[in-house]
Parts: structure tokens; C-alpha cells; sequence
């Protein structure tokens, strides 16, 4: 059945065509029954108006405007021949609701005046002999109303159409905006996390290039403190090429000029200051470090420590009043897991994509960048009963 209903909207003028042969038979038939009831030759000229209005009918889709016009004509010309009303008029009704649906707005205007003006120019030609005036002005109100219908039916059908239409558009312009925007968001966010990549790997050298003048100045008279120095640079230097690995095919556009001045970047060690912090501002969080704790990549360390304060500046933003956080650090064998959560009944986190935590990020965008730096995951939701739960996965191991 669903191919057969594809096939016939794919074939609109070959089902018009079909009912207009329909149409063409009643019609034939409705001529046979009252000449041989009646005695009499029916009118000749019903002939052309039966067929006028079957190809009314069968084209009305295709040349909607045209097939308008000539139904008015055919219409004159039954009351210029005396051609009484058949079931073939019934394409009058047909052509005034595809006029006011799919014509231009000079044809839905002309097929409703003419809807209108049919049926009182029909009684004036045919009036009933048996009947009063009165019957005749309520009869003639009566055979108005179903073109008013089809008029009505039409017009409205126009009206979805462009509302939908105007929905459609909407819909898509707003998709389009919602990526550009977000590929603006992507682009800053891989820009910021360049620059401090940047300066992790920057730091990262200046500690290699102090332990090496520090090798150098003790290497005659301090030969262990020298190969501890060497060993620090090797770890060191083995560190900042897994960064610049990470660093490598991310796009930088207009970044400052460098200060040759480098600072460390935040780690996992100033948790304990940014979760003080945020407890001073009013959000009870409970910190708990589970596992052994050990040195880690420059970069993870920057990624954890920026998804906690994201998740918790977001909580304190939106969580509403009397909301409590938690998180939880978890030093695995490969990866250190994090877990953030509220209880917060405020506003809907999808305000998460909104803004970052310094006010230069861009939410779960940003955090789902900065994870994917470091070849992490990243899982973002709402918590059973209210709140939200972010939790993330950070491998220890350089990605190669």
C-alpha cells in the first residue's frame, strides 16, 4: 500500500485524470437516464460542457489558473445555451479549492467571486417554477455555501503550507547559524587550548635547557647531581614531545606575541585551591582523591584541572539555590578518571554550551575539545532525580 500511495503522489495528474473519467462517465450516464425518463432529446451542448469540465478536472494541478478560466467559461456558456447543471459541474467545486490552495492570488480571488456569484446566476437562469421567492433565496443561500467550503478548504490549506514552509526555513537557517556557531566555538576553543599547550611545552624546555646548564656547570665536580640533571631533561624532554604530538594539526589565528616569560600552568595539585575557592563563594563541594597519586603529563593535568573548575563555575551558575557538588579523582594505572556532580534543581544544563568557566570557553564544547587533546573521554548528562553528572576518562600515555 505505501508503494502504491508513493506512486500516486509521485503521479498527481494521472489520479486528476482518472476521476475526471469518472466524472465524464456519471455525467454521460446522468444524460441517458433523463432523456429516456423525461422522453425528450437532451441539450446537445452538454456534450462539450461535460467534457470542458472533465479536463478541468484531469488538469487542474498542472495549469491550475488556466483550468480556472476555462471552467468560468464553460460555466457562460451553459447559461448563454441553456445547458441545465449535471454532475459534471460538480469540477466547479474541484477548481475553486485548487485556485484558493496552490493558483496565484488573482485566481483564488477570481474563483471566489465566482464560487460566490455561481449559484444565485444559476437560479436566476433555472428558477423553480413551484417554489417562492423566499424558497428561491433560501435555496440559492443553501447552493452558496459549499463553494464557500471549497474556497475555505483551499485557502486554509495554502496557509498550512506556508506555515510549515516558514517552519522549514526557520529550522534549517537556525541549524545552519547553531553550526557556524559552533565551528566558531570549536575553532576559538582549540586556539585557547593551543596556547596553553603551548606553554606547558614551553615550560616544559626551559626546565631542559636550566637542568642542562645546571649538568654542564656540575659535570666535573658533582657526576651523580649531573646525570640526575640529565635524567630530569630526558623525562622532561620525553614530556614535551608527547605534547607537541598533541599540539600538532591544531590551528592557531591571531595569537599574541610571547613574552619569553613562561608560568607553569595549573595542575591537579591546585585542586585543593580552586575547590576552597568555590566553597568560599557558597558551594559545599566534597573533594576525595582515590588511588596513588603520581606525576603526570603536563597536559592532563591542565585538562582535569579545567574540567573541574568548568563543572563547578557551571554548577555555582546554574544549579540553583541550596545545590551541593562532589568530585572525585581517581588515579588508575593508565588514565585518571574524573567525576563531577550536583544536585542542582536551577536552570536546564544545556546552558552548559553557553559559556565557559573564565568566560572565554564554550561549555561541553570546550571540554569535549580539551579531552580530545589528550585522547580521553568524555561523558556529559543528567543525573537520576536531578542534577548533572560529568565524568571523564584521561589516558596517561601519550596518544600516538
Amino acid at each position: 500500500m505505501q508503494r502504491l500511495y508513493d506512486f500516486l503522489r509521485r503521479h498527481p495528474t494521472w489520479v486528476d485524470g482518472f476521476w475526471a473519467l469518472v466524472l465524464l462517465g456519471i455525467s454521460g450516464l446522468g444524460l441517458v437516464s433523463m432523456s429516456e425518463a423525461n422522453g425528450y432529446d437532451p441539450n446537445i451542448a452538454a456534450v462539450p460542457v461535460a467534457i470542458g469540465l472533465s479536463l478541468v478536472v484531469a488538469l487542474r494541478r498542472r495549469w491550475t489558473e488556466q483550468m480556472l478560466v476555462l471552467a468560468a467559461v464553460i460555466g457562460v456558456f451553459q447559461l448563454v445555451l441553456d445547458v441545465e447543471t449535471m454532475p459534471a459541474n460538480f469540477a466547479m467545486l474541484v477548481v475553486i479549492y485548487t485556485a484558493a490552495a496552490d493558483g496565484e492570488k488573482w485566481a483564488s480571488r477570481f474563483a471566489l467571486i465566482g464560487g460566490l456569484a455561481a449559484a444565485p446566476l444559476s437560479m436566476m437562469r433555472w428558477p423553480s417554477e413551484n417554489t417562492s421567492v423566499f424558497g428561491n433565496v433560501l435555496f440559492t443561500m443553501f447552493q452558496i455555501v459549499p463553494f464557500a467550503l471549497a474556497w475555505v478548504l483551499g485557502d486554509s490549506i495554502r496557509t498550512r503550507r506556508a506555515y510549515l514552509a516558514q517552519l522549514e526555513e526557520r529550522a534549517d537557517r537556525l541549524e545552519k547559524e547553531r553550526e557556524a556557531q559552533s565551528k566558531v566555538a570549536v575553532a576559538a576553543e582549540r586556539a585557547r587550548i593551543a596556547r596553553e599547550l603551548h606553554d606547558v611545552v614551553a615550560h616544559n624546555v626551559s626546565v631542559m635547557v636550566v637542568q642542562a646548564d645546571g649538568a654542564a656547570y656540575v659535570l666535573d665536580t658533582a657526576p651523580d647531581q649531573a646525570k640526575k640533571a640529565l635524567e630530569t631533561i630526558s623525562g622532561t624532554g620525553r614530556q614535551a614531545l608527547a605534547e607537541m604530538r598533541r599540539l600538532l594539526g591544531v590551528l592557531r589565528t591571531g595569537e599574541p606575541e610571547e613574552s619569553g616569560e613562561y608560568v607553569p600552568q595549573p595542575d591537579v595539585e591546585q585542586l585543593d585551591e580552586l575547590i576552597e575557592q568555590v566553597r568560599t563563594a557558597g558551594l559545599p563541594v566534597d573533594f576525595k582523591v582515590e588511588g596513588t597519586p603520581r606525576p603526570l603529563p603536563s597536559g592532563v593535568e591542565l585538562t582535569a584541572y579545567r574540567i573541574v573548575q568548568e563543572a563547578l563555575t557551571n554548577t555555582r551558575k546554574h544549579g540553583g539555590e541550596n545545590a551541593g557538588a562532589s568530585v572525585r579523582l581517581v588515579y588508575f594505572d593508565d588514565g585518571l578518571g574524573l567525576l563531577v556532580e550536583d544536585d542542582g534543581k536551577g536552570a536546564p544544563h544545556e546552558l552548559y554550551e553557553d559559556g565557559g568557566a573564565d568566560g572565554s570557553g564554550h561549555g561541553l564544547i570546550g571540554m569535549r575539545e580539551r579531552v580530545g587533546m589528550v585522547g580521553g573521554t568524555l561523558d556529559a548528562g543528567p543525573r537520576p532525580g536531578g542534577g548533572f553528572r560529568i565524568s571523564a576518562l584521561l589516558p596517561l600515555k601519550p596518544a600516538h
